[in-house]
């Protein structure tokens, strides 16, 4: 079965030969797989009247556990954006009855920011619409398949990963 990058692999290799094009042949697949699940996403997230960043910080609280809160600086830790952003984010949510500031009892002059009702049902369904997205991008795969990409994929991004700061 020949796809896209098969034939824009051919191209390059037939204008420029003198080049080593073989690490298009996976990472242009990973980029339009990328494309194709961010795709899948927002119309998995937009079904719950989500936005894909709403559905990161209102997915990292319902992670947290019981009783589903956590600092803004763990909030920040998680979904990689600077305080300004995830204040901003906070308040939008909170606007929408998904989530609330608390006082956090451990520091004086911190909160914490706890999941509602509201925002633990949205945020379930969301993950369960996604879920039924991401399944069907993978239905072509076998079990055993899916695991070995699981882990070669895994080998390419976890060095992105452990990158301090």
């Amino acid at each position: 079965m020949e796809d896209e990058v098969d034939r824009l692999v051919a191209a390059w290799r037939r204008e420029r030969p003198d080049l080593d094009v073989e690490p298009l042949e996976v990472l242009s697949r990973v980029s339009r797989l990328a494309r194709h699940l961010d795709r899948a996403r927002r119309l998995a997230f937009a079904e719950h009247q989500l936005e894909p960043w709403e559905f990161d910080v209102l997915t990292a609280l319902r992670r947290a556990g019981t009783p589903y809160q956590l600092s803004p600086g763990q909030l920040l830790t998680q979904t990689l954006v600077t305080s300004g952003t995830m204040t901003n984010r906070i308040d939008r949510l909170a606007k929408k009855g998904l989530v609330e500031r608390l006082p956090d009892p451990s520091d004086r002059r911190g909160v914490l920011v706890r999941l509602t009702d509201e925002g633990r049902d949205r945020a379930d369904q969301a993950l369960a619409g996604l879920l039924d997205q991401e399944r069907a991008i993978l239905a072509e795969l076998t079990r055993a398949q899916r695991g070995e990409l699981a882990g070669l994929l895994r080998q390419l991004t976890a060095p992105f990963d452990n990158i301090p700061g």
